[in-house]
């Protein structure tokens, strides 16, 4: 059996290690556009300079797996077209290729490697006493101001989002602001119509200088599945039916970002039991067992705040809020050991 695994996040990585581990007939092909997994999750602090966030695929891949460099143009008909001409045949195949960043002209994006990188090196060339903008109230902006400000004291950090930290509870978010704050964080609670000539346009008309504008908001999937004729939905995921197969060719799995999973947000914590499961589905496709539904289970949210502090809170299944929560070094330990943890599971095949 041939199984091609587009992509290596998260998602990608579990599935090909996972499916080496537990059916040892398959001949397993991982294609991505670098040699690296890169932990999305930890491109803030690689803007910063606090922690490397790529990794050789070499040492996260199980032996025997075999890694092609490349881009896909197109997947379908039991086969995989790459940019350079080249082609790899399938019986399985697995759409893991993430989501992405369609970052406002005159900002970087932080979401990606390519921006990440770019990013890291304009604000190592920042002078002391520039300004930071960064656009996007949600987890991947809070973390990326957290971070910049603790890195880098001398700079003037601001984040900018319609309603900074909203999707927590009203005294999580109160958490998350004042952290902000005593990082010396401005927040500013406007959206952006504009970022040109070193100056941010809010929708209240207020202009803002700015040195460096950061782009932290993730706003896409690659069109991928969309230009390989799938199905998706408005925003270019992957339809899937209960067990993650493609609706239009059960031969093809799309798990993590990609995929338009019912009541499934971008998130790795969601990508990895996802992979786990497309898996296991083969494996049980393989063995001609019936393949079982997958179901979407919320445990909580959490951000990081600098390195030593953190807000996190429970949810339910659902993802609807619980009152309950953890904040301070508590919630940075507990986010670090998930952290860990994906990138353990990413590695081992072993993500439940």
């Amino acid at each position: 059996m041939k199984v091609v695994v587009v992509g290596a996040g998260y998602a990608g990585t579990l599935a090909a290690n996972r499916i080496a581990r537990r059916l040892r007939s398959a001949a397993v092909t991982v294609i991505n556009p670098r040699p690296d997994f890169v932990e999305r999750v930890r491109l803030h602090q690689r803007i910063a300079g606090t922690a490397v966030a790529a990794t050789p695929l070499a040492s996260m891949l199980r032996a025997g797996i075999t890694v092609r460099v490349g881009s896909v143009e197109e997947i379908g008909d039991g086969g995989v077209a790459l940019a350079d001409g080249t082609h790899a045949e399938f019986d399985y195949a697995f759409l893991a290729v993430g989501s992405t960043a369609r970052p406002m002209p005159g900002t970087i994006p932080v979401g990606t490697w390519e921006g990440a990188e770019h990013a890291r090196a304009a604000l190592a060339a920042l002078a002391p006493g520039g300004t930071v903008t960064v656009i996007g109230g949600g987890a991947t902006g809070i973390e990326t101001a957290a971070e910049v400000a603790e890195a880098r004291p001398d700079l003037r950090v601001r984040i900018v989002g319609t309603s900074v930290a909203d999707t927590f509870s009203h005294r999580a978010r109160h958490r998350v602001r004042s952290g902000l704050a005593r990082l010396g964080v401005d927040i500013v609670d406007d959206g952006v119509t504009e970022v040109a000539g070193g100056s941010v346009r809010l929708r209240s008309g207020t202009a803002l200088d700015s040195d460096l504008t950061l782009w932290a908001v993730v706003s896409g999937v690659p069109d991928l599945a969309a230009r390989s004729g799938l199905s998706v939905d408005p925003d270019g995921r992957a339809l899937v039916d209960a067990c993650l197969r493609s609706v239009d060719d059960d031969r093809i799995f799309a798990v993590g970002d990609c995929a338009a999973v019912p009541g499934a947000r971008f998130a790795c914590a969601l990508a990895t039991p996802q992979a786990a499961h497309a898996a296991d589905t083969l494996v049980r496709v393989a063995d001609g067992r019936r393949p079982e539904p997958f179901a979407v289970r919320y445990v909580g949210r959490a951000v990081t705040l600098g390195r030593r502090s953190a807000v996190g809170q429970f949810t339910r299944r659902d993802d609807t809020l619980r009152r309950a929560g953890v904040s301070g070094r508590t919630a940075a330990a507990i986010k670090e050991l998930a952290s860990r943890g994906g990138k353990y599971a990413a590695r081992t095949g072993t993500g439940a």
